[in-house]
């Protein structure tokens, strides 16, 4: 590393005020700085110095989400050889089946985002932030494998140029960026969002019979009266299917131990809130519970019970990695607790009053990314008025 760092050391004034490529200067900072830590330090004593920088903690996040990637790439090879009836196959077979099938996608969204953040960044003479390395894997992992990369390609531009760099970039956007990736292509394609034939490619669907590639809650949704759930072989799947996510859906958003992981490791590096999450959990719950006590027919998501609600499509995964994200979320501390608890209450009501969209976390989380200013706001306020009636005026 010390001869690349040299190298790459001795083309630098090329890239710097002055130099012929000065233009193309965040561009190679990006990279520069990507690579090596700067050397450059304040000297004047206005900054408070922290080891965990938005580098360090992008790449923890991602750390984080590797449990949840490479198995959902190991369970796109696992139904795609249920669905197909190959028996003959080992574990490295299927994951790399699952590794080429989402590698296109994982590939669009960083070269769309990171080029289109490259651009901006350019133009406007900025430093080159590294918030795009948590989205670019964010988005294609709770998008269906079965997205076609052109149609990834409009929603991540359109996601980073409106939802993000219009607000000033990394840390001004106020909706979560991988969401508003994937509302976007539900409310533009939703015939290719549905979830249905996930795992199998259409050339492979024609000679399978008896094939359901239907998501769970997609099944649930559906229906009428009180179903199972069944995976792609018809057989009903049991709860420890569910919770070690063994069943079609978006591919890193199905199993709930790999989140559970990914949890652990947020919490011990202290980059996510247990207050979000935790409050999140409790209100789904709640929630849960209250719909499964007046079950009915005419909504069959109901008569799931609240821990299948928990473990079951992409509730846990937006809890933990979207709900969480600090920049999106409240800032003051009760407000994450009413900011968590209402994203779980309002993510099963969407799910199970709502046939017509069987998954309500990306809409909660969402709606709450836009209430969370006003509930900062009135959690500050009520701050000063408490404090306002004990304070004592003397004349």
């Amino acid at each position: 590393m010390k001869g690349l760092k040299k190298k790459i050391d001795s083309v630098k004034p090329h890239f710097e005020e002055g130099g012929k490529f000065s233009k193309l200067h965040s561009v190679f900072d990006g990279f520069y700085t990507f690579l090596f830590t700067p050397n450059e330090t304040s000297r004047s004593g206005v900054h408070i110095h922290d080891a965990n920088d938005s580098k360090r903690t992008m790449i923890i996040v991602v750390l984080a989400l590797l449990p949840c990637c490479l198995f959902g790439m190991w369970n796109v090879g696992l139904q795609h050889a249920l669905a197909t009836g190959d028996t003959n196959h080992g574990l490295f077979h299927l994951f790399f089946y699952g590794f080429w099938a989402v590698l296109p996608q994982i590939l669009t969204a960083y070269i769309v985002g990171l080029g289109i953040e490259f651009i901006i960044a350019q133009i406007r003479g900025h430093e080159i932030q590294e918030g795009f390395l948590v989205s670019g894997l964010l988005i294609p992992m709770i998008c269906p494998v079965s997205t076609p990369c052109w149609m990834l390609a409009v929603a991540v531009a359109f996601a980073v140029i409106f939802a993000k760099e219009v607000f000033g970039g990394t840390g001004y956007n106020f909706l979560n960026v991988a969401l508003v990736t994937r509302a976007f292509l539900f409310f533009a394609y939703p015939s290719q969002m549905s979830g249905d034939n996930v795992f199998v490619s259409l050339g492979e669907m024609a000679s399978i019979d008896g094939y359901s590639g239907a998501t769970p809650l997609g099944q649930l949704a559906s229906a009428s009266g009180q179903v199972e759930v069944l995976g792609v072989t018809g057989s009903p799947l049991s709860f420890s299917d569910i919770f070690l996510g063994l069943y079609p859906g978006s591919w890193g958003e199905t199993s709930t131990l790999c989140i559970l992981i990914g949890l652990a490791i947020l919490f011990a590096t202290g980059m996510a809130s247990w207050k979000i999450t935790i409050s999140a959990v409790v209100g789904g719950f709640f929630m849960a519970l209250l719909a499964n006590n007046f079950a009915t027919p005419l909504y069959p998501v109901t008569y799931l019970s609240p821990v299948e609600q928990l473990c079951l499509g992409g509730f846990a995964f937006a809890v933990v990695f979207m709900a969480t994200d600090p920049v999106t979320a409240c800032r003051t501390e009760i407000g994450k607790y009413i900011y968590g608890f209402l994203i779980g209450a309002i993510a099963i009501i969407i799910r199970c009053y709502n046939t017509g969209y069987p998954e309500g976390a990306m809409l909660a989380v969402l709606l709450m990314n836009c209430f969370a200013p006003l509930i900062d706001y009135c959690v500050v306020n009520a701050n000063i008025n408490r404090r306002l009636k004990r304070a004592s005026v003397k004349n």
